[in-house]
């Protein structure tokens, strides 16, 4: 306040300038401990996370799969944790993206009605498995990743549709199985297709659902009585936030970042790189913005 008593006002330029300097502070804050790129691998256009330094010969790696018309870019918050934690990220853009030059639109329907998982089959939206099984198979093949990454320390993450995804390829639909799979982490997975058939009990990883009491739509699924997590095999867990929706795990989320990448780093160190003892994540029960934390081991 002023001597007159009426309140100062920054002329609009002293806003515009404040506005841009912590815009530019949130960029450096969220890129300071990783680098991204874009490339094509296995004939397959990638959005690739790495530590801005290398501290062991062969780094741990983790292979995310975005929502339905989502995109390889749509979750930078969390690729960014695993990356500042030294894991090497690779994000495929799969057909149905809608961003980041993805080939759909966002009026395109699904191969099959999301509202009918009965007709869903080991064929439906197969070929998102088939991406991650070319670019597997070509960094494999590529002699500078190759010698990057530990094949022995490797874990799937998936969103939505996404999550339906990387939990197939864990062994929920058989044909899709891939190997060396460590830990598969399902945010707010779309996993009616598996319910009926009561396949997520051949799931061969751990495995940890996340869900949001805002999720009315796919969380549901996962906690009930019967649901996902019940129907999987341990160790499983389920961490349910307060106040989260189906698209808190994207960008467009502005709350529970740091609950969700603390709980999603705590359980890829746990079992992809074998970190001992599980006090990060048996401390999400009582964690301010956890609702619910389930645990069962084998």
């Amino acid at each position: 306040m002023n001597t007159t008593g009426k309140p100062l006002t920054r002329p609009r330029h002293m806003r515009r300038l404040i506005a841009a300097f912590l815009a530019a502070v949130l960029a450096m804050a969220g890129t300071a401990f990783a680098k991204d790129s874009e490339a094509v691998i296995g004939g397959v256009p990638v959005h690739v996370w790495e530590p801005d330094q290398r501290t062991i010969a062969r780094q741990p790696v983790i292979f995310f799969s975005h929502g339905f018309h989502g995109c390889s870019t749509q979750s930078k918050f969390l690729m960014r944790a695993f990356a500042k934690a030294g894991y090497i990220v690779f994000a495929p853009n799969h057909h149905d993206a809608t961003c980041n030059n993805g080939d759909q639109s966002i009026l395109d329907k699904p191969q099959v009605s999301l509202r009918k998982p009965l007709r869903w089959t080991e064929a439906t939206f197969r070929n998102r498995a088939e991406d991650f099984r070319k670019v597997i198979t070509a960094l494999k093949g590529d002699r500078q990743w190759n010698s990057r990454i530990n094949w022995n320390e490797m874990g799937l993450a998936g969103h939505s549709l996404g999550g339906y995804t990387v939990l197939g390829m864990s062994g929920a639909w058989p044909g899709w199985r891939i190997d060396g799979v460590k830990a598969t982490l399902a945010l707010s997975p779309y996993v009616g297709p598996y319910l009926h058939r009561d396949s997520l009990r051949h799931l061969e990883a751990p495995v940890m659902y996340q869900g949001g009491t805002r999720d009315i739509f796919v969380t549901p699924k996962v906690r009930r009585p019967g649901g996902g997590y019940d129907l999987s095999k341990g160790p499983k867990y389920y961490v349910e936030f307060l106040g989260a929706g189906h698209l808190t795990w994207t960008d467009l989320g502005l709350f529970t970042r740091t609950r969700i990448s603390e709980a999603s780093v705590a359980f890829m160190d746990r079992y992809v790189r074998g970190k001992t003892g599980d006090a990060p994540l048996s401390s999400l029960a009582g964690r301010f913005g956890v609702s619910d934390f389930r645990y069962e081991p084998r």
